[in-house]
């Protein structure tokens, strides 16, 4: 294993920049380059993080090859790879019981049906949910979606082994899982476990990986995140 590089003092590397704008003031020039160094911070945190995330050891053995129904018909756990060995999946809070889908899961899907082709090219990507398959493709039309994998898990019990539901009681959760092939088995590596019960007071309740590009923006905003805020399905 090679060395971990020596890193540079944040503000040593903040203090690099050349950007200026019209009229600024020496007091914003002064905390702006104060923030630069705290978002070098972050950078390298969230690089810390996402190593550790990696090094996970494997997680438990996938007790079945569950089977879903796609939008050409059954398809199995091992083939929503792909030609990957790495899958990606989403629990789409779109349950039999819901009239409409989650708003919010909505708002995340429609960024991430233009990335698909993307994220296709390196890894397997699936969006699971328990309604239906012709309800899931009937709202993928609607919304214009033309990218995203949908497969319906209402007939195994996917969502209760790996998104915390139990469909008795008309739960549905959102959530992304990580899997592994390895010499013919499926493991998982990566679940997401962060709770709104976990929620720091005055945020809005998010998990660990802020995949959603919206709140990016957002956090850019001199308002930042609104924890009243909430998307609409239309507006």
């Amino acid at each position: 294993m090679s060395p971990t590089p020596s890193l540079k003092p944040a503000s040593d590397l903040a203090a690099l920049t050349h950007r200026r704008f019209p009229n600024e003031t020496p007091a914003y020039r002064e905390a702006r380059v104060a923030l630069l160094a705290e978002e070098i911070e972050l950078r390298r945190h969230v690089e810390r993080v996402a190593a550790q995330r990696r090094a996970l050891p494997l997680g438990g053995e996938v007790p079945e090859d569950y089977t879903f129904v796609g939008e050409q018909g059954p398809v199995k756990l091992a083939q929503l790879f792909g030609p990957h060995d790495t899958l990606v999946t989403y629990n789409w809070m779109f349950g039999p019981q819901r009239e409409r889908p989650c708003p919010m899961c909505t708002c995340l899907l429609g960024a991430l049906d233009g990335e698909s082709p993307d994220i296709l090219q390196r890894v397997g990507f699936a969006v699971i949910a328990r309604s239906p398959i012709e309800r899931l493709t009937a709202f993928k039309r609607e919304r214009g979606w033309q990218h995203l994998p949908v497969v319906s898990s209402g007939a195994n019990s996917f969502n209760r082994d790996y998104a915390d539901e139990d469909p008795a009681k008309g739960e549905d959760n959102a959530g992304f899982c990580v899997f592994q092939k390895e010499g013919g088995r499926i493991f998982l590596t990566y679940a997401d476990e962060m709770g709104f019960d976990m929620a720091d007071p005055g945020q809005d309740p998010r998990g660990p990986v802020d995949i959603m590009p919206i709140w990016h923006l957002f956090d850019l905003t001199p308002g930042g995140r609104d924890p009243k805020w909430y998307p609409k399905l239309s507006y």
